[in-house]
């Protein structure tokens, strides 16, 4: 926490707003335009996760049965559930070994391959903070007049080019959830440039209730509008991004500087100067063929005996279970990057003592 969450959610216990709309929830909308505003104004709608706003997206774009959506395979379930919830067809797409997310080439593939199907969205995934390629992304989905939706829900204050990931798509999903940059504990918006769109976002968010001195309802809405409480802790968050997005990098140097002289550890790095990630995560590839044969899980199970979670990079969701034979266009990165990768461990407030206990147990795994 920042400090200032308390005087946000006593301010709405003072004034009795416990309900799902009120001044925080007005402010913390605000604070997150403001804070993405660049050349075009940018709206934001709050709301109860990440996943109800890509729900909330597509259901805008009249998504649904007989309609294809292009989504990024390396990511979280969050991305895709909203697509099934809809009927549509999932259609996965690999990762470039550049950014890890979306591969333009992949895209492009599977859009020649669709051309003559209703392909009505794309969803590239700012994964773990870095920026997707998102020049070529969106030339591409233009060329095919599909859309973009962004699922921005690890990237908030990242950059691509001097511009907020979130900020470059039709409409992009942003998350609040307990583990990401800033929290609410639980939560999400939906951001666009048309505040059409949002203006809807907020009206299907609750109950699609029409204006009526009684409740009256016209279409299917849904209860997913963020609570003023919980909005009072994301004002008090908003305060502290800057400090978080701080923090988290200083981590990820942290860690390049231990891995420095260890051979077969490599990181998730922003290509070039027109990406600027938060590195929510700090993730690592370990390539056992040049680490002496330490594993991705050998490190992992190191860690875990010594009471310090890791975690492995992201399932590709073509690879899940729930999703076998689903159409995946690509040569397979992203079966890599999750047989060899690794989340370490990367909070906004971890010690000096908590580091030194992590770099103990690496030094122990890479010594031996």
């Amino acid at each position: 926490m920042g400090g200032d969450e308390k005087k946000y959610v006593n301010e709405a216990f003072d004034t009795n707003w416990v309900a799902p709309l009120g001044p925080n929830v007005n402010g913390f909308e605000a604070d997150i335009s403001t804070f993405l505003t660049n050349q075009d104004e940018i709206y934001a709608a709050a709301l109860t996760s990440g996943t109800a706003a890509l729900h909330l997206a597509l259901k805008m774009f009249g998504i649904g049965s007989g309609d294809v959506v292009m989504v990024q395979s390396f990511t979280f379930c969050g991305t895709t559930n909203p697509v099934s919830y809809q009927g549509a067809e999932l259609v996965f797409i690999d990762s470039e070994t550049d950014t890890w997310n979306m591969c333009p080439n992949a895209l492009q593939e599977a859009l020649e391959a669709y051309k003559h199907k209703s392909v009505k969205a794309i969803m590239p995934v700012h994964l773990y903070g870095m920026p997707a390629k998102m020049d070529e992304i969106k030339q591409i989905a233009d060329e095919y007049n599909a859309p973009v939706v962004e699922d921005a829900a690890e990237a908030l204050g990242s950059q691509y080019k001097n511009q907020c990931c979130g900020t470059f798509g039709e409409m992009a999903a942003l998350s609040f959830n307990g583990n990401k940059i800033i929290t609410t504990s639980g939560g999400g918006a939906l951001v666009s440039k048309n505040k059409y769109y949002i203006d809807q976002a907020r009206f299907l968010a609750t109950q699609a209730r029409d204006n009526a001195p009684h409740y009256q309802h016209s279409q299917i809405g849904y209860n997913y509008r963020m609570s003023n409480i919980v909005a009072g802790i994301g004002r008090g968050q908003m305060e502290a991004l800057d400090v978080r997005v701080a923090q988290r990098r200083a981590n990820n140097q942290r860690y390049r500087e231990f891995f420095a002289g260890v051979d077969g550890v490599t990181f998730q790095t922003e290509p070039n100067a027109d990406y600027f990630s938060n590195y929510w995560l700090t993730a690592i590839l370990i390539e056992p063929s040049l680490t002496g044969g330490v594993s991705r899980e050998d490190v992992r199970l190191a860690l875990d005996a010594e009471n310090i979670e890791s975690r492995p990079l992201w399932k590709p969701m073509h690879m899940q279970p729930v999703y076998e034979g689903t159409k995946f266009f690509g040569s397979g990165v992203c079966e890599i990057l999750f047989e060899q990768g690794l989340c370490l461990p990367s909070g906004s407030n971890l010690t000096e003592e908590e580091f030194e206990r992590i770099f103990s147990a690496l030094s122990m795994i890479f010594k031996n």
